[in-house]
């Protein structure tokens, strides 16, 4: 009932710059947390950035000063608008939320977008 569309991701040179957005459709009653996670072949996902409870945008420290997380609420998107970015940020990007869902909001979701490649070159 919950869906998570990414779009965005692609090839981008060194020090260039790259935007995410992640529509989350169905019916919500509420988010808790609307983020970024990323996995490299051969490594766990890790967090990127995300919205917590509070508000507040919390970002790993590799990509802090290059990253900016931002939402709409309108919408239900989450962007990601990265810069500078490195080889090392390579990797399968994934959206994720979780709040409740339907008319109630009796009902956790905890859900994944299907994931959007992006490739940095040296």
């Amino acid at each position: 009932q919950v869906q998570l569309v990414e779009s965005g991701g692609g090839l981008v040179q060194a020090g260039g710059s790259l935007s995410l957005s992640c529509a989350v459709s169905g019916r919500i009653f509420s988010i808790n947390t609307m983020g970024w996670y990323r996995q490299a072949p051969g490594k766990q996902r890790e967090l990127v950035a995300e919205f917590t409870l509070g508000g507040s945008a919390a970002y790993a420290d590799s990509v802090k000063g290059r990253f900016t997380i931002s939402r709409d609420y309108g919408k239900n998107t989450v962007y990601l608008q990265m810069n500078s970015l490195k080889s090392e940020d390579t990797a399968v990007y994934y959206c994720h939320a979780d709040g409740y869902r339907d008319t109630s909001g009796s009902y956790y979701f905890d859900d994944w977008g299907q994931g959007t490649q992006v490739t940095v070159s040296s």
